[in-house]
C-alpha cells in the first residue's frame, strides 16, 4: 500500500520559505495524490492528482495557509472515496460550482424583488431580451412585455415553469377573457407559447402547454375598420372633405388619407418633406417607417409611391405651410413640430363632419380605395397590393412589384385621383366590372 501522509506542519513551512528564498517552485508530495507546490512568491497550492479510467486528473483543494494540512488531506480522502464509489471529482466540483453561481443568482434577484432563475417570468423576460426585441419592432415588443406583465406574471410568473400545465395557464387566460378582451387573451396565449418554447429549447422545461390551449377560448370575432365603399357615399364624403373649415393641414390630411395615396395612418402621418419629389410626382417611404418585420425594416426597400397629379397640387399648396424653412414633417403637431400630428387628428375630423367609428375610419380609406379601385376601375390585384405595400412572400415578386408595377401604379393613382374628382362633383359614377 502507498505511503500517505508523508509531510508535516513544520516540512510544510520549510518547503514554502525555501522556495521564496531559492526563487524556484518546487513540489513536495504527501502521498495518495496529494501535493504541496511551494511557490516563490511564499504561497503553497494543494492539487490533487488522480487517475480514472486511466485517465489522469488534477483537482485544486486550496491554498496554505488557507487549507492547512489537515484539511487538504481530509479533502483528499474524500475525493478519494467519490472515485472508489465511481464519481470525479472534477466534475463534482465543477456541478457544485454551477449550483452555487445559480443559488447566489437566485439570491440577487429575490433581494431585489424579482422572480428566480427557472420562474416563468424569469424565462420570459430572457425571452423577451434575446429573441423578441430582435425580430420585432420596438413598439410590437414593449406591448408584448405589458401585456405578460399585466395578465400573465401576477398568476404565472413566479411559478417554475416546467411545473406549469394547460389548466393553469387556460385559467390565467379566462381572466382577462372574462373582462371581454378575447383578441388581447389570444395574444397573450400565443405569447406564452412563444416563452415556453423558448424554456424547451434552453432546458427549463419539457413541453409547450400553449399548444394544448388552441380551441379552449372563445373565437376572435374579426371587425374591419369602416369604410365607405358606395361610389355615392364616397362622393359625398369627398365634399364634405373639401367643405371642412378645421385647420387647413387637418383638410389636406383629409384629401390626401388615402384617398390619393394610399398609405396607412401612421404612413401618413409620418410624412416628411424630404421623402417627397414633387417635380418627379413621386414619394418614397423609408422601410423603417413601413409595416414590415423588424429584418424587413433595416434591410428591405423604401416604398416608392406614384403621386397623381392632384395629390402633387395639395402638397405644393400646402409646403408654403408646413414645409419652409426646412421644417421636417408634412403633417406636424399643432402643438409642437417636433413631432408628427397625432394619430386622433384625422380621426376628430372624421368625427367632426359627421362619421362615426361605424361609418368611416382613417384607416377605412384604404379599405375604400381598394375595393373601389377594383370594382370600378378594373386594375389588376396585383398592382393594387403592391401600392398598398402588402406584404409579398417572396424577394423575387418583392423585387417585380417594386419594377415591373411602378409605371402601372403611376397610371392607376392617377385614374384613381380623376374618378375621385367625378364622384365629388356628383358625375354620373361607373357600373361594376361585368365578367
Amino acid at each position: 500500500m502507498a505511503t500517505t501522509n508523508i509531510l508535516s506542519d513544520r516540512a510544510v513551512v520549510a518547503a514554502i520559505k525555501t522556495a521564496k528564498e531559492t526563487g524556484k517552485a518546487r513540489k513536495f508530495s504527501d502521498g495518495g495524490g496529494l501535493v504541496l507546490e511551494a511557490r516563490p512568491n511564499g504561497a503553497g497550492w494543494w492539487r490533487l492528482r488522480y487517475w480514472i479510467d486511466g485517465k489522469e486528473g488534477m483537482l485544486s483543494l486550496g491554498t496554505y495557509p488557507e487549507t492547512g494540512l489537515r484539511d487538504a488531506r481530509d479533502k483528499r480522502d474524500e475525493a478519494r472515496r467519490l472515485i472508489a464509489a465511481g464519481g470525479n471529482p472534477g466534475e463534482t466540483r465543477k456541478s457544485d460550482k454551477a449550483a452555487l453561481a445559480k443559488w447566489r443568482e437566485a439570491q440577487a434577484l429575490a433581494d431585489a424583488g424579482l422572480p428566480g432563475p427557472g420562474t416563468f417570468e424569469h424565462v420570459a423576460r430572457e425571452w423577451l431580451a434575446t429573441v423578441h426585441e430582435a425580430k420585432v419592432s420596438a413598439g410590437h415588443a414593449e406591448r408584448t412585455r405589458i401585456r405578460l406583465e399585466q395578465d400573465a406574471f401576477p398568476w404565472i410568473g413566479r411559478r417554475p415553469i416546467g411545473e406549469i400545465e394547460a389548466p393553469e395557464l387556460l385559467q390565467c387566460l379566462r381572466r382577462v377573457e372574462a373582462r371581454g378582451a378575447i383578441e388581447t387573451a389570444h395574444r397573450i396565449k400565443d405569447a406564452c407559447g412563444q416563452v415556453f418554447r423558448y424554456g424547451v429549447a434552453i432546458g427549463a422545461c419539457q413541453r409547450n402547454p400553449a399548444t394544448d390551449l388552441r380551441d379552449a377560448l372563445k373565437p376572435v370575432q374579426s371587425r374591419h375598420h369602416a369604410a365607405i365603399v358606395d361610389p355615392v357615399h364616397a362622393g359625398k364624403l369627398l365634399r364634405d372633405v373639401m367643405a371642412y373649415e378645421g385647420h387647413p393641414v387637418t383638410r389636406a390630411a383629409l384629401k390626401l388619407s388615402a384617398l390619393l395615396l394610399l398609405l396607412r395612418p401612421g404612413e401618413l402621418r409620418h410624412m416628411e418633406w424630404a421623402w417627397i419629389d414633387l417635380d418627379g410626382a413621386t414619394l418614397t417611404v423609408p422601410p423603417e417607417v413601413m409595416k414590415r418585420k423588424k429584418a424587413d425594416k433595416l434591410d428591405g426597400p423604401p416604398h416608392v409611391v406614384p403621386l397623381a397629379p392632384q395629390a402633387v397640387a395639395i402638397l405644393r399648396e400646402l409646403h408654403p405651410l408646413t414645409g419652409a424653412d426646412g421644417r421636417r414633417f408634412v403633417f406636424p403637431s399643432m402643438l409642437t413640430g417636433e413631432r408628427c400630428m397625432s394619430e386622433n387628428t384625422v380621426r376628430g375630423a372624421l368625427r367632426r363632419m359627421g362619421y362615426g367609428n361605424d361609418d368611416m375610419t382613417a384607416h377605412g380609406f384604404r379599405a375604400m380605395a381598394r375595393t373601389m379601385i377594383a370594382e370600378r376601375l378594373g386594375v389588376a390585384p396585383e398592382v393594387i397590393e403592391a401600392q398598398l405595400a402588402h406584404a409579398v412572400g417572396d424577394a423575387l415578386g418583392r423585387a417585380y412589384n417594386r419594377t415591373q408595377f411602378l409605371e402601372a401604379r403611376r397610371d392607376m393613382m392617377a385614374k384613381w385621383a380623376d374618378y375621385l374628382d367625378r364622384l365629388r362633383d356628383g358625375a354620373q359614377v361607373l357600373p361594376f366590372k361585368t365578367a
